[in-house]
């Protein structure tokens, strides 16, 4: 029988859809001698997707059916998980079925069991494209070669780097090697360093770890600094044609103090009858950067500017971002403004979209709008006292806005977020929790307003537009939820195997001020799924909108940036049938990859957090702090400083010579000798005991202290609960780390933190 593709799927098909690869061999009469090319032929068939590999050394047709492909999330212990590129459940992905797949990669996966729940187990048949070109780690140099070992936990393979691609690294220092060869399920990976980033303990060099496992590009390509600085820094008479001109009215910026890009200002006016109209006007980087342009592409490969504590790496060049895009105080600037009029009660009545020139009249900072209207500062509202009417006006419409918000169901997570407080030299001085006042909720809900208006003013068009898109969380999610804070006594009503985002606020709203307010809050974000751009509109579940999108940050995220284009041709009458095709086209494509930038952006901007936290906690070592316990687990406490917004893990090694049971139900330990209860929300002393810089990671011990929380009781002694066995004595803090600690320089540099939340 001839051996190809369509008689070895015959041969298989005639057997049930499956086949052992002995029986292959019989039906094609392959000798002992011929065995090894023609399993060669075979695998290569499963690598073109043609047939799957089962366990068992048997062969099965790759017809579809329980077939399912997706991104690759692999865990540090060596498993991973599968994400449906069109939705759906996880699938789980055991370290003995990765076939040689990496973290990153989009593979194919064949579903072969179902667990309890509902939980799909799989095993990946092809690799459809590799996640990973570089990888960034530490060199350790061996006898005639060397590894990479990758920073990022998640790649778990190392890098073999043979004698001649080392370079001129050395041993220990923190490179980047390239991959010249992909593992497979026998073979690690191969490749060479292609960049020396320098040693580990420099606080630089670990800063631009992360930027480049994360692959973020720092440096503009020099064909769009070019056309960067060929943008005039001035607004011409042909720039004014056929724009409202706002130049008379009240406006101001509200930034924090660091910021140093404006990209949306807002004026306010009360009319008859207690309405309030409001302009909420945002740059109009659209005149500027053209589709398809140099300035155009990169933005699209950066998706989103990205920010550090000392630093941002912006999506447009500085001649845009800080010069003629930015909306800085007394100077005209182009922008597309949203003309809102709502009522007493936040009902909006009106809205207009038009393209406009602005001319702002002050740059107002948080922390000058809430000692103006929330402390009632003598010398800031004399400083600032033509606006202070203004400002009143604002206060009123947010408040509006945000009680009609509230009554819809949105919801409002209220996590704390660290600041990171830097000197001039660009060392961390102090970590605290941000602050979120009065200030920020006026321009948050502004900005919510505009952004809901234009995506349905888009919407009701039968325009192809992007969307900013929550979909309702995963109803097993919320009853394993359910059952979680009932052990706490709250509680939340589902319907059926839905819940209103309302009753999630009646929660949230209830917790306030408890004890479990935090962990509730951070399980509660959890059960959600992750808010993305889609070019459908799904509606979004946590600000209970029918519709709602993403224009009021041209200058940092291309999402708006492509939102101004749509809603500039549809106002100039551009929308031609030939436009419409072309962005049901091109929209998907749009959604898939901002949304996958936007994420980047967050783990690199979440690890750089964590990198600061470790960083400054290094020259604590050995020192004793007052905090609270935040989450409790079988393996220990989790406990947040009360001076320091840091959080670290007092391992249950490390607690004394007892006992300790888990007692899971009311997520406490119980030592068995001296029934000391640890719960969340007790008061705790804890000494600094070890920094892990390469983990990002603080471990405390208990330094003595421990108040239980008001109203707390301990869990009944003669219940059945898991025991965990400690033993050992609490570590001793080594003289040698202090000395460590003392040793490390800080980085430097100056930039701003994240504007404000991602909705």
């Amino acid at each position: 029988m001839k051996r190809n593709r369509e008689t070895v799927q015959a041969v298989i098909r005639e057997r049930g859809g499956s086949a052992p690869f002995r029986e292959l061999m019989l039906a094609f009469g392959v000798t002992k001698g011929e065995r090894q090319s023609f399993k060669g032929f075979v695998d290569k068939l499963v690598t073109d997707g043609h047939l799957v590999r089962l366990r068992g050394n048997r062969y099965a047709l790759a017809d579809g059916e329980n077939l399912v492909t997706g991104r690759l999330t692999c865990h540090p212990d060596g498993y991973g998980f599968v994400i449906p590129e069109g939705g759906g459940d996880d699938v789980y992905i055991p370290a003995r079925a990765l076939a040689g797949s990496m973290h990153g990669d989009t593979v194919e996966v064949r579903v072969e069991t179902f667990k309890a729940g509902g939980k799909k187990e799989g095993r990946i048949v092809r690799t459809v494209t590799r996640g990973q070109t570089r990888v960034v780690g530490r060199f350790e140099q061996l006898k005639g070669f060397g590894v990479v070992v990758p920073d990022e936990t998640r790649i778990s393979q190392q890098i073999v780097i043979s004698q001649q691609g080392i370079g001129r690294a050395k041993g220990g220092q923190t490179v980047v090697a390239e991959i010249t060869a992909y593992p497979t399920e026998k073979r690690r990976p191969e490749g060479r360093i292609v960049e020396v980033l320098g040693w580990p303990d420099d606080p630089e060099v670990e800063v631009r770890t992360i930027i480049a496992k994360h692959g973020l590009p720092f440096e503009f390509p020099a064909e769009v600094l070019d056309e960067a600085r060929a943008v005039p820094q001035a607004i011409g008479e042909k720039d004014l044609q056929g724009r409202t001109d706002l130049r008379e009215i009240v406006t101001v910026t509200i930034d924090g103090e660091t910021a140093r890009d404006f990209d949306d200002a807002v004026a306010v006016r009360k009319e008859r009858g207690g309405n309030i109209r409001l302009w909420v006007s945002i740059a109009d980087v659209s005149h500027y950067v053209k589709p398809d342009a140099p300035l155009d592409r990169e933005a699209y490969l950066r998706g989103t500017s990205v920010y550090f504590p000392d630093r941002c790496i912006p999506m447009l060049p500085e001649e845009l971002s800080n010069g003629i895009c930015s909306l800085n105080p007394r100077v005209e600037r182009l922008t597309m403004t949203a003309e809102m009029l709502f009522t007493r009660s936040g009902t909006m009545k009106e809205a207009t979209f038009y393209p406009s020139v602005i001319k702002s009249d002050a740059r107002l900072t948080y922390t000058i709008v809430k000692k103006i209207l929330v402390d009632g500062d003598a010398e800031a509202m004399a400083a600032h006292q033509e606006l202070v009417p203004h400002l009143e006006v604002m206060r009123e419409l947010a408040q509006s806005l945000t009680e009609k918000r509230r009554k819809r169901g949105s919801i409002d997570f209220d996590l704390p977020e660290p600041q990171i407080i830097l000197d001039l030299q660009g060392e961390t001085v102090d970590i605290i929790q941000a602050e979120r006042n009065l200030a920020h909720r006026i321009i948050e809900e502004f900005m919510l307003a505009a952004n809901e208006a234009v995506a349905s003013h888009i919407e009701a068009k039968g325009i192809p537009s992007l969307y900013r898109v929550h979909e309702p969380p995963d109803p097993a999610k919320l009853i394993d939820f359910q059952e979680f804070i009932f052990n706490f006594g709250f509680h939340f009503r589902m319907e059926g195997d839905r819940v209103e985002p309302a009753e999630i606020q009646r929660l949230l709203v209830e917790t306030e001020g408890t004890p479990e307010e935090r962990m509730i809050n951070q399980v509660l974000l959890r059960c959600m799924k992750q808010a993305r751009y889609s070019h459908e509109n799904l509606g979004h579940f946590g600000l209970a909108a029918r519709c709602y999108t993403h224009f009021t940050s041209p200058i940092r995220r291309y999402p708006d940036l492509v939102v101004h284009r749509i809603l500039k041709a549809l106002l100039a009458g551009k929308i031609t049938d030939k436009e419409i095709a072309r962005l049901e086209t091109t929209l998907p494509e749009t959604a898939e990859q901002t949304s996958r930038r936007e994420r980047v952006a967050m783990e690199a901007e979440r690890e750089i957090v964590a990198l600061k936290k470790a960083q400054f906690m290094l020259q604590k070592i050995g020192e004793d702090f007052d905090g609270y316990i935040t989450g409790v687990t079988s393996f220990g406490l989790f406990v947040e400083l009360t001076e320091i917004f840091v959080e670290g893990m007092v391992h249950i090694s490390t607690m004394g010579d007892d006992y300790y049971r888990y007692v899971e139900k009311q997520h406490s330990l119980v030592g068995e000798r001296t029934k000391e209860t640890y719960r969340i929300g007790d008061k705790v002393r804890v000494t600094v005991a070890a920094v892990s810089i390469e983990k990002k990671q603080v471990e405390f011990v208990l330094a003595g202290l421990h108040e239980r929380r008001p109203g707390a009781s301990s869990p009944p002694g003669s219940e059945e609960y898991p025991r965990i066995a400690v033993t050992g004595k609490r570590p001793r803090v080594l003289e040698e780390r202090r000395r460590q600690s003392k040793g490390d320089k800080k980085g430097s540099g100056k930039g701003k933190g994240p504007r404000g939340r991602r909705r």
